[in-house]
């Protein structure tokens, strides 16, 4: 169960001294914490900024392992670098660099990202630092340990259907997922291109802000969230204990000054997915084509590209075309005069890795595919959401709510997550399987 006695301290309300000090220790931190959590495939020592003025001053982050970056070709999950393409210095690396950003390393994720539960057949993969039997959640799967674990304050991450989001509810932090094509992808690894987002893992909201304010002018909070509609048949949907998680969370949100109603949504959600998970395979095997028989890759990953081989460009297109009615209908029909929807992230308790391992007899193609069942439909309407931890299920792992909003509203999303936070504490324990590894 979650240690009530450990907390990690806020960031903002430690003096100029702590935050350097903690910035100083951040590569030993994280390798010692890699020994058990394998987060990172590459720590580097901390560069401290030399501007401490500077809107990232000294903050610690850690990159997925997809972003091209000076010197470094990324592995992107694969069990070594290839030249996939990816070259000179990724849009998100340099902006977080400029604004004084220590990047500490890049983390651990699954192969072309293309895996929604973290296990990686053919690479090092991270573990939950919850219980390491455990899923981290995937494909940000490194980089949400990294921050769940203390080694990072905050890490980029991608989100094609559900890639931040998911690994943001199996760890216990928070994620953002922004407006489609709000943050620039130039340097990124593609996966979807039509629903692929760059986006942030951090403790809570008010730490996540600062990072997401230099990626985009959409993380500024213009007006207050006052109305948020609950998707009350996904709730009732989910597990017991994913269930009562959510309730509590839910309450904690309208606690926070905003009037609460509730519709169905998963006729809905259904409806917008179909399209999702077309496009996501039409894309992913029309990216990734020359990897079809490629011996290096996985068999599994292979035979989930090839399924795109079945959607022809008339299909693709089709769905593509199909985003803008898909939006309208969801604000009407769902959103209605609320400003924000809230839903489980997953309907599901984290499942152990003997569940998403292909190799294992208990292992589940059903559940796999579920982890992401709450997630795709978002990233088809190109809508922002922020995933944040409101509870813990009956095994002691966390669970995440996610809140969506029309396009651009991304900072009045964060904004209202971290009111929430200021009264909340889901998101500042210690987890449990390396609380022994850290003096907090």
């Amino acid at each position: 169960m979650p240690v009530a006695g450990k907390r990690f301290p806020v960031w903002s309300r430690l003096s100029f001294a702590a935050q350097r000090k903690i910035a100083g220790q951040a590569a030993e931190r994280a390798r010692r914490l890699d020994r058990r959590l394998h987060a990172f495939v590459a720590v580097e020592d901390t560069v401290l900024s030399l501007a401490p003025t500077a809107a990232l001053a000294l903050m610690p982050y850690a990159a997925k392992d997809m972003f091209a970056a000076p010197n470094r070709r990324p592995r992107c999950g694969l069990a070594a670098a290839e030249n996939i393409g990816l070259r000179g210095y990724a849009d998100v690396l340099r902006r977080l660099d400029d604004a004084g950003g220590c990047r500490g390393g890049f983390t651990a994720m699954t192969a072309l990202a293309y895996e929604p539960s973290g296990y990686n057949a053919v690479a090092d993969y991270a573990r939950n630092p919850w219980d390491t039997d455990f899923i981290p959640g995937g494909s940000s799967s490194g980089s949400a340990v990294a921050v769940a674990s203390g080694s990072v304050l905050f890490a980029l991450g991608s989100d094609t259907g559900g890639s931040i989001r998911i690994p943001a509810h199996c760890c216990g932090v928070t994620g953002w997922k922004p407006t489609w094509g709000s943050v620039s992808a130039a340097g990124a690894l593609p996966l979807a291109p039509f629903l692929d987002c760059i986006g942030l893992l951090a403790r809570d909201a008010s730490e996540l802000a600062p990072a997401a304010a230099v990626l985009s002018s959409l993380a500024e909070p213009r007006m207050p969230i006052k109305r948020v509609v609950v998707l009350r048949d996904a709730v009732a949907n989910a597990e017991p204990s994913v269930r009562i998680a959510c309730r509590n969370g839910i309450d904690a949100i309208e606690a926070s000054g905003v009037a609460m109603s509730s519709v169905d949504g998963l006729d809905a959600i259904e409806a917008i997915d179909f399209h999702a998970l077309r496009v996501m395979q039409g894309e992913a095997v029309r990216i990734h084509r020359d990897r079809l028989d490629d011996p290096s890759i996985d068999a599994v990953l292979r035979a989930r590209l090839a399924k795109g081989l079945e959607i022809d460009d008339s299909m693709l297109s089709a769905s593509r075309s199909a985003r803008a009615r898909l939006a309208k209908d969801f604000e009407e029909k769902i959103l209605g005069k609320a400003d924000a929807a809230i839903l489980p992230v997953m309907p599901m308790r984290t499942p152990p890795f003997s569940e998403v391992n292909p190799s294992s007899p208990l292992f589940s193609a059903r559940r796999l595919y579920a982890l992401s069942s709450y997630c795709r439909f978002v990233n088809m309407l190109g809508f922002p959401a922020v995933a944040f931890p409101v509870g813990f299920d009956d095994r002691g792992l966390p669970v995440a709510l996610q809140m969506i909003a029309r396009a651009g509203l991304d900072g009045d999303l964060i904004a209202l997550t971290a009111r929430m936070q200021e009264k909340t504490d889901w998101h500042g324990r210690v987890p449990t399987a390396v609380h022994d590894l850290l003096d907090v």
